[in-house]
């Protein structure tokens, strides 16, 4: 499942380079004084954890964390990376073959946070209410991604990362190429190889 079509992408690519930053995060320190989860992806590229927020965005947490209590995410890829804008990965395995998924769930991407460096969001296609496993993690400020950009819908953020940072950095240099119809696709796999509830 892609953010966008191709040429749409290259598009909010564009935007998202070039755009300035706008409005303030929300707070995520006040969400963090809220009863949060975390959970820490292992992947062939090293370990990253990330810290959710179920005040902000309460159904896409608990359909992220179904995926990760089901085991959903071992064995799947990051199978789309932009250095200057975002990775994405949870739904691919390592023969890009996409793995099936339950219901998709609504949108909340008017919940305050943004689509601001380190924080992770949902994929999802031009229907605003189709995210299923899909992540993503922004690699820098990407104001274009946020309510009601670009499509008058924005992407749910609805976690950070707060471990790992180095990681997410080394995913996102990783060589890509073209696989199929896909771009962008790492030329070896990045592997996501657990995603474990952590304290």
């Amino acid at each position: 499942m892609s953010l966008m079509s191709p040429t749409r992408r290259v598009l909010l690519a564009s935007l998202a380079a070039g755009a300035l930053a706008f409005g303030a995060l929300g707070s995520f320190a006040a969400h963090a004084q809220q009863k949060t989860e975390r959970v820490q992806f292992a992947t062939s590229a090293g370990k990253f954890t990330i810290e959710l927020y179920p005040d902000a965005a309460p159904k896409t947490v608990a359909n992220f964390m179904e995926y990760v209590r089901s085991g959903f995410y071992s064995g799947t890829i990051f199978h789309r990376v932009i250095n200057g804008f975002m990775v994405q990965g949870g739904g691919f395995d390592r023969d890009m073959k996409q793995k099936p998924t339950r219901a998709p769930i609504g949108l909340e991407s008017q919940n305050g946070l943004k689509n601001k460096a380190g924080t992770v969001a949902m994929a999802r296609t031009s229907d605003p209410n189709s995210a299923t496993a899909q992540f993503f993690v922004n690699v820098v400020d990407n104001p274009s991604l946020d309510y009601p950009q670009p499509d008058g819908h924005g992407y749910t953020v609805f976690g950070k990362v707060v471990e790992g940072m180095d990681t997410i950095e080394r995913i996102k240099r990783a060589p890509t190429t073209a696989y199929g119809p896909m771009r962008n696709v790492p030329a070896s796999p990045i592997l996501i190889e657990s995603a474990t509830i952590v304290q």
